[in-house]
């Protein structure tokens, strides 16, 4: 298959008239456009696949269901938004739950091409910062938990942790061995705390700006929290859920300027809302959830529930109301987490990667989406 008439989204901006040839899955070349009979693709954008390191869910399916439907479900509807990889994520509850949620990824059901494995947020959190988390559920590290989710380091990319927890730092020691990133998150650590995680490996933070300690009065003075730590230093990549409504474009704006288009990655951080209608209610870990205006919410309007956006929402909205160039926007959404991850042959446009494309329209619309050049998405 030959793509061409298209606009490349390349590291450093667009380029045009070029072609791009995919053989077995992967894109054997990229060149000057020389073809008859390519698939014209009609001036679009043409950009590697999303990769979504923070997805909870989508159409009422939750990833606490531990089940190949549920998990097929939420990957068909994120392609519709340009994701063609991703990490289930799980949410604070029982360790036996977050249990069944790794054992099913790692069976041969839960083996989808998109899931890339798991996220686990939480429950090594702080209660302080729980948001829609349910408070229940969060404990701090024990042997017993720790062993038991280590049983699926194989699937385990990413942990989400507050790093002022007891013992935590010895948990962060574990998770580095088995190469398994290490994310500050839902967390009221103070700035000595978090400099404390970063010291024992703690390269990331998540949902930027959300669940998050920031700065404030510590007896006369001020002293900066897990926010101002993560805004400080170079080599932490921040998540950012860009879809309009959990962070301002102000706050956007300034993370932009803090961290540069190589130190974001956007997540949706989508939970079962995403694709239902306006005022349809669903459960997130048990808890009663609405869609109210284009975001979730508990039931009872008191926090927010996660994101009903795809990947594409993000995209637009950090080109269209932060102002970044489209280029650095669709890296933020794949080169970023790509590099992350340590998936090399994902998140770019060169010959050796994966064939894992999005078309765009114009207006940053998806038209298609492709795994491995397989069409997984035609609008």
């Amino acid at each position: 298959m030959i793509f061409a008439n298209a606009r490349f989204v390349l590291p450093d901006g667009m380029q045009d008239g070029l072609e791009l040839v995919v053989e077995n899955g992967k894109i054997a070349e990229i060149r000057e456009r020389s073809s008859a009979g390519a698939v014209d693709l009609k001036g679009s954008y043409l950009a590697p696949g999303f990769i979504d390191l923070h997805i909870h869910g989508a159409l009422g399916r939750d990833t606490m269901e531990a089940s190949p439907e549920a998990f097929q479900a939420i990957c068909d509807y994120h392609a519709t938004g340009g994701t063609t990889s991703l990490l289930l994520t799980t949410v604070t509850a029982p360790i036996s739950e977050i249990v069944n949620v790794l054992k099913a990824v790692r069976s041969p059901g839960g083996a989808i091409t998109q899931i890339l494995g798991v996220h686990v947020e939480g429950p090594f959190i702080s209660k302080a910062r729980a948001g829609a988390q349910r408070a229940e559920f969060i404990r701090d590290p024990d042997p017993y938990s720790i062993d038991s989710l280590l049983a699926f380091a194989d699937v385990i990319k990413i942990m989400t942790l507050a790093p002022e927890l007891p013992n935590v730092l010895a948990l962060i020691d574990r998770l580095r061995l088995h190469k398994i990133i290490v994310s500050g998150g839902h967390s009221d650590a103070s700035d000595i705390e978090a400099r404390a995680g970063f010291e024992y490996g703690m390269r990331r933070v998540t949902h930027t700006f959300n669940a998050m300690s920031s700065a404030h009065r510590q007896g006369i003075y001020r002293e900066a929290g897990l926010l101002e730590f993560a805004l400080s230093e170079p080599d932490i990549t921040c998540e950012l859920i860009a879809d309009g409504h959990h962070v301002s474009p102000t706050l956007m704006k300034m993370l932009y300027r803090a961290k540069g288009p190589g130190g974001i990655c956007l997540v949706t951080d989508a939970t079962a809302g995403a694709g239902l209608a306006q005022g349809k209610e669903f459960t997130l870990s048990g808890r009663h959830c609405v869609v109210s205006d284009g975001v979730c919410l508990l039931a009872d309007r008191s926090a927010l529930a996660g994101s009903a956006s795809r990947m594409i929402d993000l995209v637009r909205v950090m080109v269209n109301q932060v102002g970044v160039p489209l280029h650095e926007a669709v890296a933020m959404a794949t080169a970023n987490p790509a590099q992350a991850l340590g998936f090399m042959t994902k998140g770019k446009l060169e010959a050796g990667a994966d064939a894992d494309l999005v078309v765009l329209s114009p207006q940053l619309e998806v038209a298609q989406t492709f795994v491995d050049g397989e069409q997984i998405f035609l609008l």
